[in-house]
C-alpha cells in the first residue's frame, strides 16, 4: 500500500514538474511573440499578418491589435505631413512670383513722373507688398517647424559668429535711422542650430531697430552656469510689464506699435526656434525706457 502511495506521489510530482515546464514554455513563447511584435513596431516594420491566428494569449492578441492601429495611425500622420509639406511648398511658390512682380512694377512706376499723392500711394503699395512677403515667408517657416517638416538641429558652435553676421546684416539699417549699433566681439561656445538661431536673433534685432528712434542697440554675450546668454538691449519705446506676455503670441501686436511696420509673428517664431533648441527667451522692459531681450542658449 505504501509503495502504491509513493508511486502515486512520484507520478503527481512528475506531472506537476511537467505542467510547470509546459507553462514556462507557453509563457516564454508568448513573451517571445510580444517581444518580436514590439521590435518590429519600434523599427516601423510591424504587420499583423506576420502572426498566426492561434493566439496563446489574449494579451498577445490585444497587443497585436494595438500595434496594428498604431502603425496605421503613424502612416496616416506621415501622409498628412506629406500633404501639408506639399501645401506649404505650393503657397510659397505661388505667392512668390506675384509679390515679386508687384514690387518690380512699383519700382518701374517710381521712375515715372508722379504727383506727391501718387508717390504716397506707391509707397503704401510697396510697404504692404514687403509686409506680405515677410508674412508668407514667416508662416512657411513656422509651419515647417511646427509640423516637423524642418527640424532644429542644435550642435556645438561659436556664438560670436552669430553676432558678427548680425552686425554685418543690420549696421546699415541702424545707421540709416541715426542709431548706434554696438556688437560685442567676445567669444563663447554654445549648442544651437546656426541657421535657425540667426533667424530668431535677426527678428529680435530687427524689432529693436524698428522701435528705437534715438540712442542705439547693444548686443553682448555673458555666460551662466548652463547657458550662453545673448543680450539685445535698446533705448526704444519699451513695453509695459503687463504687455510682455502678449508680444510672443501669434500675430500679437501692441496698440503702441500699430503705426510701425510688422505682422506680429517674428517674436513668436523666435521663441519657437529657441525653445526647440532647449533654450528660452526673457524680456526686461518698461514703457518708455527701452527693452532688453535675453536669449539663453544651452552650453
Amino acid at each position: 500500500m505504501n509503495e502504491w502511495l509513493i508511486a502515486l506521489a512520484c507520478l503527481t510530482a512528475a506531472c506537476a514538474v511537467a505542467f510547470t515546464i509546459y507553462n514556462s514554455y507557453r509563457n516564454k513563447k508568448t513573451l517571445d511573440h510580444v517581444e518580436e511584435m514590439l521590435d518590429e513596431a519600434i523599427n516601423g516594420e510591424f504587420h499583423e499578418e506576420h502572426f498566426s491566428e492561434d493566439r496563446e494569449s489574449k494579451i498577445e492578441s490585444k497587443l497585436a491589435d494595438y500595434l496594428a492601429s498604431s502603425a496605421l495611425s503613424a502612416e496616416n500622420v506621415r501622409k498628412d505631413r506629406d500633404k501639408i509639406k506639399t501645401l506649404i511648398a505650393d503657397i510659397s511658390h505661388q505667392t512668390k512670383t506675384p509679390i515679386t512682380n508687384l514690387l518690380l512694377h512699383s519700382e518701374l512706376l517710381r521712375e515715372t513722373d508722379l504727383s506727391d499723392d501718387q508717390r504716397e500711394s506707391l509707397d503704401a503699395i510697396e510697404n504692404e507688398a514687403e509686409k506680405l512677403r515677410f508674412l508668407v515667408d514667416a508662416l512657411v517657416k513656422l509651419s515647417r517647424l511646427e509640423n516637423g517638416i524642418l527640424t532644429v538641429e542644435a550642435k556645438d558652435d561659436e556664438v560670436g559668429r552669430l553676432l558678427r553676421e548680425i552686425d554685418s546684416a543690420f549696421r546699415k539699417k541702424a545707421e540709416s535711422k541715426g542709431l548706434n549699433l554696438c556688437v560685442s566681439d567676445e567669444s563663447m561656445r554654445a549648442t544651437f542650430d546656426y541657421k535657425w538661431t540667426l533667424e530668431a536673433l535677426s527678428n529680435i534685432v530687427d524689432n529693436a531697430i524698428k522701435y528705437t528712434e534715438k540712442g542705439g542697440i547693444s548686443i553682448s554675450i555673458k555666460a551662466t552656469e548652463m547657458f550662453a546668454c545673448i543680450s539685445v538691449k535698446d533705448t526704444g519705446i519699451g513695453i509695459a510689464e503687463e504687455d510682455i506676455p502678449k508680444i510672443f503670441s501669434r500675430f500679437g501686436r501692441l496698440s503702441s506699435s500699430r503705426e510701425k511696420e510688422g505682422v506680429g509673428i517674428g517674436l513668436y517664431l523666435a521663441r519657437e526656434i529657441i525653445s526647440q533648441e532647449g533654450g528660452y527667451i526673457k524680456v526686461k522692459s518698461k514703457s518708455g525706457e527701452g527693452s532688453e531681450f535675453l536669449i539663453y542658449l544651452k552650453r
